[in-house]
């Protein structure tokens, strides 16, 4: 166990980190040469073709220093803000951590946030300088970065080139002498933590754990803890580039287990696995319970496929645990669930992942946040969707959440991004001026006004310079409205949304005019008003489609004319009586991209 690592690489989004864990799994020898590719860990399509890490993955490295064998358990992490759930899981599970700084950018939001994380759990951290090969890298000022934020000496920075492969070798030294060995008692009753699961259509259910306590061995019967399940440990062994199969599995390692669970909901991530005959007093602390962000409806479009779906997200969850959903259903859209997602970036991931790896065409309704709705007894409830929002008559006040935002950027920029953030209702908390003219800004912003656009808004508006990070800091009350929107009268609930009564109207002005472009011409006229309670705000109509039936009338009397017109307009009534107006899958998505 002495000779055991267990580390993470945090850093925020594009900083060179899958590169950089490229060059460690290539020194080491871990995979072989002609299997290497870049971004080796990201076995995902979707990482590939966007260069982002979504999902954390786990390999065993084998590095001999000074005549002694070494394993290091290497945890590559996500950089975006919507997946630092991944990020938390990882460093649950590890001693130390490697903090990738970009040569060229310094230090950015995601750094800082994943940073004090690592801190909270007692991690070494061991700073690196990347991509110093480049012109443009700023070496000097990184450092002095660095020393301010961590408070280390310079000399304890390492400055590496993911893509030259500079550095590496300080980098695996550093992480053999600096990084602890884990801490645990191999005789001692056994406590896995599972961090991570997938699911295998062969193989069922297999859960990722790291050993605190305790040997696992192959064939030993096991009981997973909050879940109070049993089960026999079919296979073990540890993580390289596939599954190696071991007899047992022993304190302070990384490993996998499977033991052919077929249904998904019993494995928990941040459970803990110990044996049936001699268990665990207590189950390890785990990591808090995520709690999602932004909420949005996801519905199948043949409304078969509903039973489909449920088995997909459930899978889904598997592989990503800040995923949560529970059924629901829509007057216009028919059964479908009501998920749980941790930021827009994540909402689009996962329904790109539904269509390539479950071929479920889905669509989803408009993104929102929960809010408190008190009533007139002062009773609270908690509102993940406009349409479950009591009667106006009813309601007291409502309280939407706020979040403190951080975003660094260039000095140059701070006057549109103040504008943005006063825009979208934000108070300013702070501004301070880090080295090399950039500026650290603290924001509290609605978070219902942010889950829109706001994210693409900052990066075209600062040229891409900006970082943005936050956490959920309160809920305060507000004047918020719903706001319906209705075809020929009848409301769509899946487009209904709830917004600042200031911006209620302009918004449902765009709304009106965004649909009467996408919603195709009927037999008769359609009306799309956006209304607040009974009161209509805005209104555009979509024109009939018309036969000319005048076409055969040549001369003789008007009448004849009139005559004709009268009975088409006699049929278009009936036909609007009757008539229902279908909503197509880009109207839900139009609203997304109003401006």
């Amino acid at each position: 166990m002495r000779n055991i690592r267990n580390f993470c690489i945090i850093a925020h989004i594009d900083h060179g980190k899958s590169t950089l864990a490229d060059r460690l799994l290539e020194q080491t020898k871990t995979v072989a040469e002609r299997e290497m590719q870049a971004q080796v860990l990201d076995n995902m399509d979707l990482e590939r073709e966007r260069g982002i890490t979504i999902k954390s993955h786990a390999i065993q490295m084998d590095y001999m220093q000074d005549g002694q064998k070494y394993v290091l358990n290497l945890i590559d992490t996500p950089g975006h803000v919507d997946f630092s759930y991944e990020v938390s899981r990882s460093i649950a599970a590890c001693e130390g951590a490697l903090l990738i700084v970009d040569g060229t950018q310094g230090i950015q939001a995601q750094t800082i946030s994943n940073l004090y994380m690592a801190i909270e759990h007692d991690l070494t951290v061991i700073p690196v300088i990347n991509k110093c090969d480049l012109e443009s890298a700023m070496p000097e000022m990184v450092e002095d970065e660095i020393v301010e934020l961590l408070g280390c000496e310079r000399q304890e920075i390492i400055r590496a080139s993911g893509k030259t492969g500079m550095g590496v070798d300080e980098i695996l030294r550093a992480i053999v002498e600096r990084i602890p060995a884990p801490t645990g008692d191999p005789d001692a009753p056994l406590q896995a933590l599972i961090f991570d699961s997938v699911f295998n259509s062969f193989r069922g259910v297999i859960a990722y754990y790291k050993v605190v306590n305790g040997t696992l061995h192959k064939g030993d019967k096991v009981a997973f803890v909050n879940t109070g399940r049993q089960y026999d440990a079919d296979e073990v062994g540890i993580l390289r580039m596939d599954f190696e199969p071991r007899e047992s599995v022993s304190c302070g390692d990384v490993g996998y287990i499977c033991s052919g669970i077929k249904t998904s909901t019993e494995v928990k991530v941040g459970d803990t696995i110990t044996h049936q005959k001699n268990p665990c007093q207590h189950a390890i602390e785990g990591f808090k319970e995520v709690k999602p962000m932004v909420f949005a409806g996801i519905y199948p479009i043949v409304s078969e496929d509903f039973e489909n779906l449920r088995s997909s997200l459930e899978k889904l969850q598997l592989n990503d645990a800040s995923l949560t959903f529970t059924p629901e259903s829509s007057l216009a859209l028919g059964f479908g669930f009501r998920c749980g997602f941790l930021g827009l970036l994540h909402m689009e991931i996962i329904q790109e992942r539904l269509d390539r790896e479950f071929d479920m065409e889905v669509i989803t309704t408009v993104p929102n946040v929960s809010y408190h709705v008190f009533d007139k007894h002062g009773v609270s409830t908690e509102i993940h969707n406009p349409s479950g929002m009591p009667d106006v008559t009813m309601i007291e006040h409502i309280e939407e959440p706020f979040i403190r935002a951080t975003i660094i950027s260039v000095t140059d920029y701070i006057g549109p991004i103040m504008k943005l953030c006063l825009d979208k209702r934000g108070v300013l908390v702070k501004q301070t001026y880090i080295s090399g003219g950039r500026v650290e800004i603290l924001f509290d912003l609605p978070l219902g006004e942010i889950v829109i656009d706001f994210y693409d808004k900052l990066k075209s508006i600062s040229k891409g310079y900006a970082s943005f990070d936050y956490y959920i800091h309160d809920y305060r009350p507000s004047n918020l409205v719903k706001l319906d929107i209705l075809l020929n009268g009848e409301p769509v609930d899946a487009l209904s949304t709830l917004t600042h009564r200031d911006n209620a109207v302009p918004f449902g002005r765009r709304m009106c005019e965004k649909l009467k472009d996408l919603i195709p011409r009927q037999q008769f006229d359609v009306a799309v008003q956006a209304a607040i309670g009974a009161k209509i705000i805005a209104r555009e109509t979509i024109k009939q489609v018309r036969k000319d039936v005048t076409a055969k009338c040549y001369g003789g009397d008007v009448s004849r004319k009139r005559k004709l017109l009268e009975a088409q307009k006699r049929g278009k009534k009936r036909m609007k009586q009757i008539g229902r107006v279908e909503v197509p899958q880009t109207a839900f998505l139009a609203v997304l991209k109003l401006d």
